[in-house]
C-alpha cells in the first residue's frame, strides 16, 4: 500500500472516502480543494495537510519526492490546475480517483450502486445494513452516511466493499462488482458523453465487468441493455409493480412506511420500515434489502439496519422538522428534472396543503442548457421559485445559458432571482411554510444561517 499519497481535489465528496482509507491505515495524506468546507475541515483534523491555494509552492516537501508519492486527482479539477500541472511536470505518478478505487477494492466481491439518481442512498442503505452484520463491509460513499459521521465504513475483515459507482467520466469502468445495481439511467453529463447512446452504452459496458457467479439488479424500465458474462444473474426490481425483486404490502402512516420485500423463491421479508420515510425510499430500500439478501444478511440484520438509517446527508435531509411552529427546511442533492420532481412529489406526500417554497440553484452550464425543459417542467411543480446564478463548478460560461432560461419559463409558482450573495437576505425577509433546497451546488454551505433565519419565523398557512 502506498505510504504517501496527494489528493488534487481532496474536499470532493468521492475523495474524501479515499482521503480517510489512506489515513486510517497510517498513510502521509496531502490534499488540495478550491475551497476550505467543513469536510476539508474535519479531514484536517483527521490528519490531511490541506491547502486551498492552487500554487506550487504550497506542497509541502514531504510529497516532493516522485518515487515516494502517489498523486491522485479527480476530473474535475481543471487540467491547468497549478499543483496538478506541477506533479504532472516533475514526473510523478498521477492517476485518477476512480483508477485507485479500483485497485483498492478489486480483491473485494464489490457491491457497486450505479446510476443517475438514487446511487448514494442505495448505497448508504447497504452499508448500514451490513455494517452492523454478520457480512460486514468496507464502504465507500457518495455521502455523508449520517449514522456514522463519515463517508468511510471501514471493516477489515469482510470480504464485501460497497461503492458509489460514479458514471462522471467514466469512472465506473473501473470496477469489476460482484453484485452491480442500476438503479437509473436518465441522461446525465453530456459533456462528457455527448448524446443519450453514448451514456446508455457506458452503463451496458459497467454490467459487462460484474464477476463471473456474480449479479445485476436493474430497476425496470430502464432503457439501456445490459451485457452481462457467463454465470451472472440478472434481475429486476421496483418499489411497486411487477419486478423479480418488489415491496409487497407497503403502508403509510405515523411518518412511517412499511412494505414487505418478495423475491424469486418465495423469498418474503417483512416488516421492512426504511428509517428515513419518503416514498422514493422504497425503490432504494428493495435494492439495499436485496443486495443485503445476496451478500448474506438475515432478515432480521435488514430490518434492523433499514429501520436505523438516518439517510446520507443532502439527500432529503430535514433540517427544522417543524414541530417547534416554525417552517419545515429540507434539504436535497436533487439536480436532474426526474430527481426535484421526485423530491417535491415526496413533499407534497408528506405535508399535504402546505405551501412549498424551493430554492434551487442550477449547477453547470452544459447540465442547464441540456435539461433546461425538463427543469421547466419539474420545477413548476411548487408553489414558489427563488434560483440564484448557475454553479460553474469546472466549466466556463456558455454565452446564452443562464438561470433565466429555466426561471422565466417555469408555470405556476411565485418566482424570484436572487444572486447567491443575496439569499440570506431574502430569505430573512420572507415567510415560509416549507422551504427546500436544491441541487449538486454549493447552497448546502448556508444551511446552517438558513436554518437559524427560520427557527425566528412562524409557519405559514394558506
Amino acid at each position: 500500500m502506498d505510504k504517501k499519497l496527494y489528493f488534487v481535489g481532496a474536499g470532493g465528496i468521492g475523495m474524501a472516502n479515499l482521503v480517510r482509507y489512506y489515513l486510517a491505515h497510517g498513510a502521509i495524506v496531502g490534499g488540495y480543494d478550491r475551497a476550505p468546507s467543513e469536510l476539508t475541515d474535519t479531514l484536517e483534523k483527521e490528519g490531511l495537510v490541506f491547502t486551498h491555494i492552487a500554487d506550487r509552492n504550497e506542497i509541502p516537501e514531504v510529497f516532493r519526492n516522485p518515487a515516494e508519492t502517489l498523486v491522485v486527482y479527480t476530473p474535475a479539477v481543471p487540467a491547468d490546475n497549478d499543483i496538478l500541472s506541477w506533479f504532472r511536470q516533475e514526473g510523478f505518478r498521477v492517476i485518477k480517483r476512480a483508477e485507485l478505487l479500483g485497485r483498492i477494492t478489486s480483491h473485494t466481491k464489490g457491491i457497486c450502486v450505479a446510476g443517475s439518481h438514487g446511487k448514494t442512498t442505495t448505497c448508504s442503505m447497504i452499508a448500514n445494513i451490513l455494517r452492523d452484520a454478520k457480512p460486514g463491509c468496507t464502504a465507500f460513499l457518495g455521502g455523508i452516511l449520517r449514522n456514522t459521521g463519515s463517508n468511510l465504513v471501514l471493516d477489515e475483515k469482510s470480504c464485501y466493499s460497497v461503492i458509489e459507482a460514479d458514471e462522471y467520466d467514466r469512472s465506473f469502468h473501473r470496477l469489476h462488482p460482484w453484485t452491480a445495481i442500476v438503479t437509473s439511467t436518465d441522461p446525465d453529463h453530456l459533456d462528457i458523453y455527448g448524446d443519450k447512446e453514448h451514456y446508455l452504452e457506458a452503463f451496458s459496458h459497467f454490467t459487462s465487468l460484474i464477476m463471473p457467479g456474480g449479479h445485476l439488479l436493474v430497476h425496470t424500465g430502464l432503457e439501456f441493455e445490459p451485457r452481462i458474462g457467463e454465470g451472472v444473474s440478472i434481475a429486476t426490481y421496483s418499489g411497486h409493480g411487477d419486478a423479480d425483486w418488489h415491496a409487497d404490502d407497503i403502508l403509510f402512516g405515523e411518518g412511517r412506511i412499511s412494505f414487505t420485500l418478495c423475491g424469486p423463491d418465495g423469498v418474503r421479508i417483512e416488516n421492512l420500515s426504511p428509517g428515513v420515510p419518503v416514498e422514493i425510499n422504497i425503490d432504494n430500500a428493495v435494492a439495499a434489502a436485496t443486495a443485503a439478501h445476496l451478500a448474506g444478511a438475515s432478515d432480521e440484520e435488514i430490518r434492523r439496519g433499514l429501520a436505523s438509517f438516518k439517510g446520507a446527508r443532502r439527500r432529503f435531509e430535514i433540517w427544522n422538522d417543524g414541530t417547534d411552529g416554525s417552517p419545515i427546511l429540507i434539504d436535497d442533492y436533487a439536480h436532474s428534472p426526474n430527481e426535484i420532481r421526485a423530491s417535491i412529489a415526496s413533499v407534497r406526500k408528506l405535508y399535504p396543503g402546505h405551501r412549498l417554497t424551493v430554492v434551487f440553484q442550477p449547477h453547470l452550464y452544459t447540465r442547464t442548457r441540456d435539461f433546461a425543459d425538463g427543469f421547466i417542467d419539474a420545477l413548476s411543480g411548487c408553489d414558489q421559485l427563488i434560483m440564484p446564478e448557475i454553479y460553474p463548478a469546472r466549466e466556463l460560461p456558455i454565452p446564452g445559458v443562464s438561470s433565466h432560461m429555466i426561471l422565466d419559463k417555469v408555470k405556476g409558482p411565485d418566482k424570484t432571482y436572487c444572486e447567491r450573495k443575496n439569499l440570506l437576505n431574502l430569505i430573512k425577509n420572507i415567510n415560509f411554510d416549507i422551504l427546500m433546497t436544491l441541487g449538486a451546488a454549493d447552497i448546502d454551505r448556508l444551511l446552517p444561517e438558513i436554518s437559524h433565519i427560520l427557527k425566528g419565523k412562524r409557519r405559514i398557512t394558506e
